[in-house]
């Protein structure tokens, strides 16, 4: 393995915060390329089957598993945990692999660990998408990772202000030790983005200003031609919405190594301020009849995003709405589905509406959710906190 001095760097600064060995994390250009090469390597090992994931998710979760020439399988979901349900997954062959999405940054280590204990009884390899809480893994009750494969982003709009990058962690300890050693070596080999996608990089936060600044017709008609021309390397691409990734895998920049680690070095202060937020959404919305919260087993946590379902969809989008108009931006993540909605949802195997009796929760958590942000901290978190409630009591 030739990594350069900067991923050395962005490596060692991953296992110290987790607790792991600098040797087995490998930073990737993004992270959704990271999985493309774990289910590439489970494809190779145990051969075509299809991996259980959720469609409470992006779609770059999604488009690895077809780039690998596997099969989504979506599974019901908790509306706590708002993952992979482990009292209604049922593991069937040829299931390859298991996804526990940790949506918004909910690690629920309980749940975790019985997918987890059930995947590996049947042979199905745990892959973690830890994308929403960068360094942080569900864990057993010795404190050991539960995954087998654990994927963490420092892409755009997740914790880290840092737009691209990512890594993987390959366990050691792994039952699939052959694997394991495969997959690692895989990631250790990857080519290294070109100055191009670089440069790309360097300018997005620019280009996006200037887009931000352009009127409707002109923005829309940049935002769709500029990465056809190569001149844009957008949060999610045209190609990936109808079921395929934009690029090859790649290791990062030492530009893009050296941002993440710059982030890195504030995450401490980050979580906190995530996790004044949340505690203060808890207590200020908690026994309202008109809204549910979720992750009632993640306090404490310094979420992405505070997820809560609100009666109807009608009811959540208006609590967007009058969140974004009281000056703080927010999205109703994960509505559509597969976000921010597949335009081949034959490429994507999306079920149809005949076929979703067995994913009624997952159906339901999708037409009500509402997401708070949680980087405002405390104080505007119970400005937030206000706004929800007179739209819920009105």
């Amino acid at each position: 393995m030739n990594r350069s001095p900067a991923e050395n760097r962005l490596a060692r600064a991953l296992a110290s915060r987790t607790k792991t060995t600098s040797s087995d994390w490998f930073p990737v250009f993004k992270a959704r390329y990271g999985m493309q090469v774990a289910f590439e390597a489970v494809r190779d090992a145990f051969g075509e089957g299809s991996v259980s994931t959720q469609l409470l998710t992006c779609c770059t979760a999604v488009a690895p598993i077809l780039a690998a020439g596997l099969v989504p399988r979506y599974e019901e979901i908790s509306a706590d945990t708002a993952s992979i349900d482990p009292m209604r997954w049922v593991p069937a062959d040829p299931i390859r692999a298991l996804v526990i999405q940790h949506t918004y940054g909910l690690v629920d280590d309980e749940s975790a660990r019985v997918l987890a204990e059930c995947a590996h009884a049947s042979g199905i390899v745990v892959v973690e998408d830890s994308a929403h809480c960068a360094g942080r893994m569900a864990r057993d009750a010795q404190g050991r990772p539960l995954a087998d494969v654990s994927i963490h982003s420092f892409g755009i709009e997740k914790m880290l202000p840092s737009q691209f990058g990512g890594a993987v962690w390959v366990n050691p300890e792994s039952p699939f030790a052959d694997l394991a050693a495969d997959l690692a070596r895989r990631l250790g080999s990857l080519p290294v983005m070109g100055g191009r996608l670089d440069a790309l990089c360097r300018i997005y936060v620019n280009e996006l200003r200037v887009l931000s600044h352009l009127p409707q017709g002109p923005r829309r008609a940049l935002w769709d031609a500029l990465p056809r021309w190569g001149l844009f390397e957008p949060a999610v691409s045209a190609s990936e919405r109808a079921g395929s990734l934009s690029h090859e895998p790649l290791r990062p920049s030492p530009a893009v190594c050296d941002r993440a680690l710059a982030a890195l070095e504030g995450l401490d202060e980050l979580e906190r301020t995530h996790a004044a937020a949340v505690e203060v959404y808890r207590s200020e919305l908690v026994g309202i009849p008109q809204i549910s919260l979720m992750g009632a087993s993640a306090t404490g946590q310094p979420l992405l995003r505070f997820p809560l379902l609100a009666t109807d969809t009608a009811t959540a989008d208006r609590i967007t709405e009058e969140v974004c108009a009281a000056g703080f931006y927010t999205t109703a993540w994960y509505r559509p589905e597969l976000t921010p909605g597949v335009t081949d949802e034959g490429a994507y195997r999306v079920p149809a509406a005949g076929d979703r009796a067995r994913l009624s929760v997952t159906d339901d958590v999708i037409a009500r959710v509402a997401t708070l942000p949680a980087s405002v901290g405390a104080k505007d978190a119970a400005r937030i906190a206000a706004v929800v409630r007179d739209v819920v009591t009105s």
